[in-house]
């Protein structure tokens, strides 16, 4: 027989190691977290933005969190196959670093939580119902990529003073049919508002950047920007050099072609909106919907300006223009 000190002791011992159980099988419990990149070697610093913001939020790759990373090496055309691998691997949440990745991963699954790391126009892509209703099983972020087309070409032709053609790379089939439209035409309408002629070069790889920028010159353009697209963004060595050696002032939707030597940007902090992906991640890894979660859009758009590029160029930035700049690079 057991006494009944000892069995109230037995009692509570066993009331007390039920939780510590439960929460060492929490504590033991890992999220695997999928993450569907464009091009690593050329943009590392964009997901490394993202494993910082993890970190910033507790996460230790090994300890409490996995990162199953896929990366389409810059072919657009792999998303759908990576996407399925990580739907195989039953990941928690899928981190997709652009537009036609959350493409890719919406078509993949309707179940696992998908974070947009910097889509373009989620609306118009149909990854969301709406910004402040996602409606499935899609947030994160987006950086307004028709809007920005018209600011970008404002602040052209007053840095280039006089300017009356500017050509405009795109890059189609990257966004949705209604985004990559809605994007042509805020060109167009700014266009015809700032008394300038276009000039849309389409650019579909690489290998017609050449003949883009052939196009450019027997065309007379002046000056140049770029419709956003991740393709343009990994090769922004190769299209700053060319906009170099064929003397076109260019403006860029975000600030990493002016690091490396690009004349100007105009748009939101890119890396910045990877960063903060990791905040939806943590939010759905305890519990969220992404339905819940609004899409959160930028309130800070940096203009910088690079004077080395101006002054290879020949061209005066004018005081106006050098005074709202957010960064300098000198």
């Amino acid at each position: 027989m057991i006494s009944r000190r000892a069995f109230i002791g037995s009692v509570a011992g066993g009331l007390l190691a039920a939780p510590l159980a439960a929460e060492g099988q929490q504590a033991a419990k890992i999220a695997r977290i999928g993450y569907l990149g464009f091009n690593r070697a050329a943009n590392s610093h964009l997901p490394e933005a993202f494993f910082q913001g993890l970190r910033d939020l507790g996460y230790v790759e090994g300890r409490n969190v996995v990162i199953e990373y896929r990366d389409a090496a810059g072919k657009q055309e792999r998303f759908p196959a990576l996407a399925a691998e990580l739907v195989a691997l039953k990941v928690d949440v899928i981190v997709a670093s652009g537009t036609p990745q959350a493409l890719a991963a919406k078509q993949a699954t309707r179940t696992i939580p998908i974070v947009m790391t910097s889509a373009g126009d989620p609306v118009g892509s149909g990854l969301v119902t709406s910004l402040a209703r996602p409606g499935g099983n899609v947030t994160g972020l987006s950086f307004l990529a028709p809007e920005l087309v018209g600011k970008c070409l404002e602040l052209l032709t007053q840095a280039v003073p006089g300017v009356s053609r500017v050509a405009v790379l795109w890059h189609p089939g990257d966004y949705g049919e209604r985004t990559e439209r809605d994007m042509l035409k805020g060109a167009e309408v700014a266009a015809r508002a700032l008394g300038v002629r276009l000039q849309v070069v389409e650019a579909r790889g690489p290998a017609d950047f050449d003949r883009a920028f052939s196009y450019m010159t027997r065309a007379r353009a002046g000056a140049l920007t770029e419709l956003p697209s991740a393709m343009f963004l990994t090769e922004r060595r190769r299209l700053v050099d060319l906009a170099a050696k064929n003397r076109l002032p260019a403006v860029y939707p975000w600030r990493e072609p002016v690091d490396a030597g690009g004349l100007m940007s105009y748009g939101p902090d890119f890396a910045d909106s990877f960063r903060r992906a990791a905040t939806y991640v943590d939010k759905i890894l305890k519990g969220a919907k992404p339905a819940d979660l609004p899409v959160e859009q930028p309130t800070k758009f940096e203009l910088v300006i690079n004077l080395k590029a101006a002054k290879a160029l020949g061209l005066t930035i004018p005081p106006s223009v050098l005074g709202r700049a957010d960064e300098v690079i000198r």
